[in-house]
């Protein structure tokens, strides 16, 4: 599964700079895809998966997000088959996304997995973020972007 032109394999390239620039994250292939881990899986790609119209990432997020997302932004957000009934996102990067809300949805997935170690390593580098999935409670989002 592979982007498909430029400006696919641009948002890929950025969403792995965003994710990659979190404390002690590694990447690796599974199911075909990129994969982020911070000891578990805190972001998957989602490139044409089965056959889909888009290019997005698969994001754990707290309870209620989802729906929310969902519910405000359906052409953007969308719940993404296999995990999505644990509460997972999926996020569309290949529409010109806000890549502050991109970066700050990543950092907020990277928290519900990483180990407190690593989540204090971040809030040490970038002060403690507000918590939350509106893109007004998400400032420290400029900050993850490379």
């Amino acid at each position: 599964m592979k982007p498909v032109g430029r400006a696919e394999t641009a948002a890929v390239a950025r969403l792995r700079a965003i994710c990659l620039a979190l404390p002690g994250v590694t990447e690796k292939i599974a199911w075909g895809e990129p994969t982020w881990r911070a000891g578990k899986i805190f972001a998957q790609m989602d490139t044409h998966h089965h056959g889909a119209d888009h290019v997005a990432v698969w994001l754990p997020a707290r309870q209620g997000v989802q729906e929310a997302l969902v519910e405000e932004n359906p052409e953007q957000f969308f719940r993404p088959p296999y995990v999505g009934q644990k509460g997972w996102i999926g996020v569309r990067i290949d529409r010109r996304p806000d890549w502050r809300i991109i970066a700050a949805l990543v950092a907020e997935a990277y928290r519900e997995v990483a180990s407190p170690r690593l989540v204090s390593q971040l809030d040490a580098a970038r002060g403690k973020p507000k918590r939350g999935w509106r893109a007004d409670w998400l400032d420290f989002a400029g900050d993850l972007e490379p």
